[in-house]
C-alpha cells in the first residue's frame, strides 16, 4: 500500500512590502504584501471586499514591477494570490 502524496508548499519568505492593487476604470487600492514565493504570495488589502478575482499587483519596491495574479483564497481580510 503506497503512502498518500503530501502536497509541499513552496517556500515562502516573510515580507512586509507595500504594493497597490491596480484596478481599471477606478482609483488603485493600497496593500500590503506579508509573504511571497516564486509562484504567489499573501496580500493584505485596505477593502478585502472589493479586490477582483483577477487583477495586477504592483510593487513599490524593485523599480515599480507588475504581476498579474489570480487569487486562490479568501480568509478574513488576508488574501492569497498565484501570479499569472
Amino acid at each position: 500500500m503506497r503512502a498518500p502524496k503530501k502536497h509541499l508548499r513552496e517556500v515562502r519568505r516573510v515580507r512586509h512590502l507595500s504594493a497597490w492593487i491596480v484596478f481599471t476604470g477606478r482609483a488603485n487600492q493600497a496593500c500590503q504584501i506579508l509573504d511571497v514565493s516564486k509562484n504567489g504570495a499573501k496580500v493584505l488589502p485596505e477593502i478585502p471586499s472589493e479586490v477582483p478575482s483577477r487583477f495586477e499587483l504592483a510593487f513599490n519596491e524593485g523599480g515599480r514591477r507588475h504581476r498579474l495574479c489570480e487569487v486562490i483564497w479568501r480568509r478574513g481580510k488576508m488574501i492569497g494570490v498565484q501570479f499569472l
